[in-house]
C-alpha cells in the first residue's frame, strides 16, 4: 500500500512547472490593476475610464483567441511543445509590454500577452490531467490555482514595492518582471515529456509506454496504455461537431455554463480594479488601496491551500457550492457597504465591512470556482475532445470576463456600487443552482471513467454496463 502511494517524482516536476505558469498568469493579473495608476497618468489617461478598461481588457481579448485556438494547437501540435512555446511568449510579450512607447504599443502588446495566456489557459490544465496518476489529479490542477493566487499577490507586492519610483519606470519594472520566472521555466520544460495519451492519438505506441514510464514508474504501464488505446480506438471522428451531439452535448452545455459563470460572478472586476473598488469606498491614496487590495488576495491564498488539501477527499461539488455560497454572502455584504454610504464618505466599519466583502468574494472564488475550473475543463471530454471542451469552458469563461473588464468601472461610476455587488449577487445565486443540477462528482474517477458518465446520459454506468464497455 505504501508503495502504490507514493508520487512519482515526475509528478513533482509537473506540477512545479504548472505552478510556474500560473504565477506568471496570476501576476498578469494584478500588475496591471497597480500599474493602470501610473500609466494613465504617464500617457495622459486621467479621467479616460474607458481608455483604462480598454487597455486592461486588451489582455483578455487576446485570451478568449487563444484559449479558443488553443484546443487545435495541443491536439494538431502537442502538449509539450505548446507549452514550451507559451513560456517564450510569455518572456517576449512582458518585455514588449514593459518597453511601450504609447498607448497603442502597449495594447497591442497586452493583446499579443493575452493570446498565449489563452493557450496557457489550455495547454496546462490538460498537461498536468495526462501526466500526473489520477490518485493526485485535482490536488496537482488545484496547485496551479494556488500558484496563480501567488503570482496575484506578487503582482501587488511588486506595485507597493514599486510606488515610490517615478511613473516612467515603476509600471515598466512591474509590466516587464514577468519575464523572469518564464525563462528560468524553460530548461525543466524542455526536460518533460509529452503525455501518452497525445503520443497514443498520433500512433507513436512505443513512445507513449517510454512516457508512461518515466510519468508513474510504479504503475501497470502495460494496462494503463491499453486502456488508453481502448478509449482511443473506440472514439470515432466529428471534432467540434461531435460536441454538440449526444453523448457529449450534455457536457458542452455543462462547460460552456460554467465557464461563463466563473466570470460574471464579477472575479476579476475585484482582481483588475481593487484598487480602484477601494477608492470608491474612500480610501484616496494609491499605496493603501493596493496594500488593501494585497491583504485580499493574501487571505484568499489561505482558502485555496485549504481547497487543495481537501479536493481529492471531499469531492468536487461539495467545494463548488460552499465556494459559490460564501461569494453571495460576501457580495450582499458588498451592497450594504455601499448602500449605507453617507454622501461622499465613507465610515470606519462601512470600509472595515467592504474590505470583508471583498476578502469573502475572493476566498469564495478561489475555493470554489477558481480551484475546480482547471479540473472540470480537463476532466469533462474524452483524448480527442478534451482539448476543444477545454477551449469551449474557457471561451466562454474569457467572454463574461471581458463583459466585467471592459465596462466594471463605468457600470460602478453609473450605477454605484450597490447596484453592481447586487447583480452580482443575483448572478452568483444562478450560478449555484447550475452547479447543483449539472455538475457530475468526479472525485477518483479515471479520465476514460468519466468519459462513461457523459455517454451513459449524466449517470455513472452501474459496474454492469462499465465491465460491458
Amino acid at each position: 500500500m505504501a508503495v502504490a502511494s507514493r508520487i512519482p517524482r515526475s509528478a513533482w516536476v509537473v506540477a512545479l512547472s504548472a505552478a510556474t505558469l500560473g504565477v506568471i498568469y496570476g501576476y498578469d493579473g494584478s500588475n496591471v490593476a497597480g500599474a493602470q495608476l501610473y500609466f494613465q497618468d504617464y500617457f495622459g489617461l486621467q479621467g479616460q475610464d474607458e481608455a483604462v478598461e480598454t487597455i486592461v481588457t486588451a489582455v483578455v481579448y487576446g485570451e478568449l483567441i487563444g484559449a479558443l485556438a488553443g484546443g487545435f494547437i495541443i491536439n494538431r501540435f502537442g502538449r509539450k511543445p505548446t507549452i514550451v512555446a507559451v513560456a517564450l511568449g510569455y518572456v517576449v510579450f512582458c518585455l514588449s509590454s514593459a518597453f511601450s512607447v504609447s498607448p497603442t504599443m502597449l495594447g497591442v502588446s497586452r493583446f499579443l500577452l493575452g493570446l498565449t495566456i489563452g493557450v496557457s489557459l489550455i495547454a496546462v490544465p490538460i498537461f498536468v490531467a495526462e501526466s500526473v496518476p489520477a490518485r493526485i489529479r485535482g490536488a496537482t490542477l488545484v496547485a496551479y490555482q494556488v500558484a496563480a493566487v501567488v503570482g496575484i499577490i506578487i503582482g501587488y507586492l511588486a506595485a507597493l514595492a514599486l510606488s515610490g519610483l517615478g511613473d516612467s519606470v515603476n509600471w515598466r519594472i512591474m509590466l516587464g518582471l514577468a519575464a523572469v520566472p518564464a525563462v528560468l521555466l524553460l530548461p525543466a520544460l524542455l526536460r518533460l515529456p509529452e503525455t501518452a495519451r497525445w503520443l497514443v492519438l498520433k500512433g507513436r505506441i512505443e513512445e507513449a509506454r517510454a512516457s508512461l514510464k518515466h510519468t508513474d514508474p510504479e504503475a501497470d504501464v502495460d494496462a494503463e496504455l491499453s486502456d488508453i488505446q481502448s478509449s482511443i480506438s473506440g472514439e470515432r471522428g466529428g471534432r467540434i461537431r461531435e460536441m454538440l451531439r449526444k453523448p457529449y452535448l450534455r457536457a458542452t452545455i455543462f462547460v460552456v455554463g460554467l465557464g461563463f459563470f466563473i466570470q460574471i460572478t464579477g472575479i476579476n472586476a475585484t482582481v483588475a480594479y481593487g484598487p480602484r473598488i477601494f477608492q470608491a469606498m474612500g480610501i484616496t491614496t494609491n499605496t493603501q488601496s493596493i496594500l488593501m487590495s494585497t491583504l485580499v488576495q493574501c487571505i484568499a491564498l489561505v482558502a485555496v491551500l485549504a481547497s487543495m488539501t481537501v479536493v481529492d477527499r471531499w469531492g468536487r461539488r461539495p467545494i463548488l457550492l460552499t465556494g459559490i455560497t460564501i461569494m453571495i454572502v460576501s457580495q450582499l455584504a458588498m451592497v450594504v457597504t455601499f448602500a449605507t454610504q453617507s454622501g461622499d464618505s465613507f465610515s470606519t466599519a462601512q470600509i472595515v465591512l467592504g474590505f470583508l466583502g471583498l476578502a469573502g468574494i475572493n476566498i469564495g472564488f478561489v475555493f470554489g470556482f477558481g480551484a475546480l475550473v482547471w479540473v472540470y475543463s480537463s476532466e469533462s471530454f474524452p483524448a480527442r475532445l478534451r482539448g476543444y471542451g477545454s477551449s469551449a469552458m474557457l471561451g466562454s469563461d474569457l467572454l463574461a470576463n471581458i463583459i466585467i473588464v471592459q465596462f466594471f468601472l463605468t457600470v460602478l461610476g453609473t450605477i454605484g456600487g450597490a447596484w453592481s455587488f447586487g447583480l452580482f449577487a443575483i448572478l452568483a445565486v444562478l450560478a449555484w443552482i447550475f452547479v447543483w443540477r449539472l455538475a457530475p462528482e468526479t472525485k477518483g474517477r479515471e479520465l476514460e471513467e468519466i468519459q462513461g458518465y457523459w455517454e451513459n446520459g449524466g449517470r455513472w454506468p452501474a459496474p454492469e454496463e462499465k465491465g460491458s464497455r
